[in-house]
């Protein structure tokens, strides 16, 4: 993943109402002649109104001020109307770093959309019906899901488990949510630290209790657990299934010296953290 996303840079666009056909007709249509022609002319793909709903929204916890989001979401709208208006041509010739890094801000500013759409705001994600499955967004010429973006798309076209620190559900015991787009040149830096913060809470992400020779992991790992074979599957150290076992050889990677030696000699039970389904936010 050493290639590099590019990135188109719009003009202001400002917006007269807040209602769905409003924002079609006053905003994505503009947006894609205007996106299709940055590209053709080379121009990079701007993050710029994404990285200002992040940093004016998300604290350093990850934590997202929905209220107020839902008060100031013009450019949040004006971000994932330019979702649709990449080509799918043009998506389809950018390098794997360019598409990840596209892909997860387009999961994760989607996501905020489902929040917010909803008055009053709900207490959790889970209580928005079709959120995931029905719910659909139009992306680089395609409509699809979240979990067409993240299952069929991302999971499917990239070895790489670490999305599962990067993709956020709104929950309080996902990953944090960044303050800060991915970008292709940056997103292998990024995605190391989300891992690293992931898996250094004990609440959210991995814990050893020695006195009781068990392990606490991410519930994410055990739903998710597969993605981590193909590339960290061992035998003769950690305990567990195959599954357990190869998570637990990526965790490894992430903890002290003394805690990795601790989970390679593999005396323990391992168990998942109980998963909170709260809406994340301040």
């Amino acid at each position: 993943m050493k290639r590099r996303l590019s990135l188109i840079l719009l003009p202001s666009l400002f917006l007269m109402g807040c209602t769905v056909p409003v924002l079609e007709n006053q905003l994505q249509q503009p947006a894609s002649s205007q996106i299709v022609s940055n590209i053709k002319e080379g121009k990079p793909f701007s993050y710029e109104d994404y990285a200002t709903v992040l940093t004016a929204h998300v604290d350093d916890e990850g934590l997202v001020d929905y209220e107020a989001l839902q008060q100031d979401r013009e450019a949040l709208d004006r971000f994932n109307a330019t979702l649709a208006a990449v080509p799918a041509d043009i998506y389809g010739g950018w390098s794997e770093p360019e598409k990840l890094a596209f892909l997860m801000n387009a999961y994760n500013s989607f996501t905020l959309q489902a929040i917010i759409d909803q008055e009053p705001l709900k207490g959790s994600i889970r209580n928005i019906t079709g959120v995931w499955d029905i719910t659909k967004y139009d992306i680089a010429g395609e409509k699809k899901t979240l979990d067409n973006i993240e299952h069929d798309t991302i999971r499917k076209e990239f070895d790489e488990p670490r999305i599962h620190a990067a993709l956020v559900c709104a929950a309080m015991s996902c990953p944090i949510l960044r303050n800060e787009p991915y970008t292709s040149e940056e997103v292998e830096a990024q995605l190391e630290d989300q891992t690293n913060i992931w898996i250094a809470r004990p609440d959210t992400g991995f814990k050893i209790d020695r006195e009781q020779k068990q392990v606490f992991l991410s519930k994410i790992f055990d739903w998710y657990g597969d993605d981590w074979k193909a590339s960290y599957a061992v035998e003769g150290k950690f305990s567990g299934s195959d599954k357990e076992r190869a998570v637990l050889n990526f965790v490894s990677n992430y903890v002290s010296p003394e805690d990795k030696a601790y989970l390679e000699q593999g005396d323990y039970e391992v168990k998942y953290l109980d998963y909170d389904w709260g809406l994340n936010k301040q």
